[in-house]
């Protein structure tokens, strides 16, 4: 007899490259794992999986056995999700992406405000700002900052806050040295990248904000780190300019520990947007209600209150 254990079992093995990674995902004992998959394949008289390699390989009645198995538990998780809803619940496992710098600052105290509220809801909040590169299996709703290039195709896309970029400096920088008055200036100064997304990072572009003309200007940065707080803080430290979101360097710009240069030019703007699969969002109570939450928090952007 199967049971829904078993198929979230075996979705775990299947999501592994060993049998041993399973065990760590479901955190016991490598034996352990070995003993109730030969336990499963005795149940249904069938090998599932291929043993004949280093690797895991599911065989071709182990990949029916997940595919169904996948099914059946979308299907449960369904039927648990409209109980819940009927309870006016909001329960289940919500999996929420969002970009490391943004989503440390603004979306983790979301989160957790988000699951105090609802106490039968399991959250994960994965920092990563590589959408194109994980799988839709991996989460359930994505926050992303910025140009959405080719990672849109089956997903709807509710814009949460405007978000602009700013070249930046500190005035440490900025004492011994001329202020660019036009983006081809930046030649002459030591430049920051910040090396995130898939994007070009060297190819600066501006935009007077009288002209439809777009400027390019490649940079030979002389600091680049694909972590954001680390290229702030190298501009803060006087070591060159940057180009950062005017979420992150709003208040750095009130007080002064950086000034914006090149004011009269517009730099692409990277919109604060959230994402979901059409059929998750239309479906599914608790990744409305927290997208809902989002567009309440965010209907002020606090970095421009």
């Amino acid at each position: 007899m199967i049971n829904s254990d078993d198929l979230r079992f075996f979705a775990a093995i299947q999501s592994s490259v060993s049998l041993a990674a399973a065990a760590r995902l479901l955190n016991v004992s490598a034996p352990a794992v070995t003993q109730r998959l030969r336990s499963l394949e005795a149940r249904v008289g069938l090998h599932l999986v291929d043993r004949s390699s280093r690797r895991l390989i599911l065989t071709q009645e182990g990949e029916l056995f997940a595919r169904r198995g996948r099914s059946i538990i979308g299907s449960l998780a369904e039927l648990t999700e409209a109980l819940a809803e009927r309870r006016s619940e909001i329960a289940g496992h919500l999996r929420v992406l969002a970009p490391p710098g943004f989503g440390r600052r603004h979306i983790a105290p979301l989160v957790a405000d988000f699951q105090a509220a609802n106490p039968r809801l399991q959250m994960d909040l994965i920092l990563n700002d590589r959408l194109g590169h994980l799988p839709g299996s991996a989460w359930d709703l994505v926050i992303h900052v910025g140009s959405l290039q080719s990672v849109t195709g089956g997903l709807n896309v509710r814009q949460l806050a405007p978000n602009q970029r700013f070249l930046c400096a500190s005035p440490d920088y900025l004492e011994n040295r001329p202020q660019p008055r036009a983006p081809g200036d930046l030649q002459s100064h030591s430049c920051i990248a910040l090396r995130e997304n898939d994007e070009d990072v060297t190819l600066w572009r501006f935009r007077l904000k009288s002209s439809a003309v777009e400027k390019t200007i490649r940079i030979k940065p002389t600091l680049a780190s694909n972590d954001g707080e680390v290229a702030k803080a190298w501009a803060l430290a006087g070591r060159g300019l940057i180009i950062r979101s005017e979420w992150d360097v709003a208040e750095d710009l009130r007080t002064g520990r950086l000034v914006r240069l090149l004011a009269d030019h517009e730099l692409p703007a990277a919109p604060i947007v959230a994402l979901v699969g059409a059929r998750r969002a239309a479906r599914v109570a608790r990744t409305r209600k927290f997208l809902d939450e989002l567009m309440k928090r965010f209907r002020r952007p606090p970095w421009r209150c």
